[in-house]
Parts: structure tokens; sequence; C-alpha cells
């Protein structure tokens, strides 16, 4: 689908120059002489590289369509995630790198939502909280105000985090899977 460079928007995948690019940041600029156009910084699906790219507002650019279903997780090997689709039950195998550090909160019969491009996973989205187990944490010091000092914490699942003093090894929390950061004990 073919859209004007002025509706160009922060998240969108675009297929330019024969590769998928999702936009990181746009800014539309008018210059006092000149036409208007589009700034736009994209990071290409992948190879993993950055292109910052000037597009007139006459210019059109393809918008990718990007189909997304959810699955749920079944299990990991040395390389691979597996997912089954609850309504047909169809496997689907996908690589480690394309989920990053975000794979080691899977677990079992988390259900996530995965984009597909041309049939084939280019992303896997993660519910936006979900429930870990701390496995060890510093103790807390006495005299720390509780409203700013975080502790370093690792959680079953190998993850490195920072939580407050008062949560300790055991301690159940929930877990902000966009930006790995504590939001509340359980």
């Amino acid at each position: 689908m073919k859209i004007s460079a002025g509706e160009i928007r922060v998240g969108m995948l675009l297929e330019y120059k024969n590769d998928l690019w999702q936009v990181l940041k746009t800014q539309h600029v008018k210059p006092g002489k000149g036409g208007a156009f589009a700034q736009v910084e994209m990071k290409s699906v992948n190879k993993n590289t950055k292109l910052n790219e000037r597009f007139r507002s006459s210019e059109t650019v393809e918008k990718a369509s990007v189909e997304e279903n959810l699955y749920n997780y079944l299990y990991e090997n040395d390389h691979n995630y597996f997912f089954i689709e609850p309504k047909t039950f169809e496997q689907l195998e996908i690589k480690k790198n394309i989920i990053g550090e975000k794979g080691k909160l899977l677990t079992e019969n988390l259900e996530v939502s995965i984009n597909f491009f041309n049939d084939s996973p280019i992303s896997v989205e993660l519910p936006n909280q979900v429930k870990c187990i701390i496995e060890n944490t510093d103790v807390a010091l006495k005299g720390q105000t509780v409203s700013s000092s975080y502790k370093p914490a690792i959680l079953v699942n190998g993850l490195n985090i920072q939580v407050p003093p008062f949560i300790e090894a055991g301690d159940e929390i929930i877990v902000d899977t966009r930006n790995l950061e504590y939001i509340k004990k359980v």
C-alpha cells in the first residue's frame, strides 16, 4: 500500500530499497526555501542496519503489509523457540536472534503475537507484563531511601534487573517486557 511521505509514523514498517525497514524517528521539515520533506530514521528488520532518509512531501513509499497472529509458546532448543497456533495446532519455529533477550521471559503456554511479512516471521511481541520469580538479590543496605534506590536482582530465567530494596529471593514480581523493568510485587 502506497502512502505519502507525510503519513510516515514511528513504528511503521516500510518496504524500501528491497528491504523491510522499521521507522524509528520521523520529522516533518518545512524550510523557508524549497519544498517540505520528511526526515526519517529507519532500522532494517533483516540486516540490523540503520538508515537516515529524506523523502519529499510529494513522494510515496510502500507501507509493508504485516500479518499478525496469536501463538502459544511451547519450548526452546539451542537455536530456536517453538510456538503453536492454538486453533490449527500448527507448530512454528523462530530463531533465537529474532526475539533476543526477551526470549528469556517466555514461559510455557504464554500467548504471544507474531508478526509475519511474506509468510515469514519478523517479530514476536510478548504481553506487556509477565510474572517472574527472583532467584538471587543483594541484601538491602540500611539508610538507603526507598524512593530512589534500587538493587540488582537475578531472575530464575537468568535476566538481571533492578528491584526495590524490600524484594527478596523467592519473591514473585511482575516485569514490563518492553523495557525489562520491575513493576510490582505479586
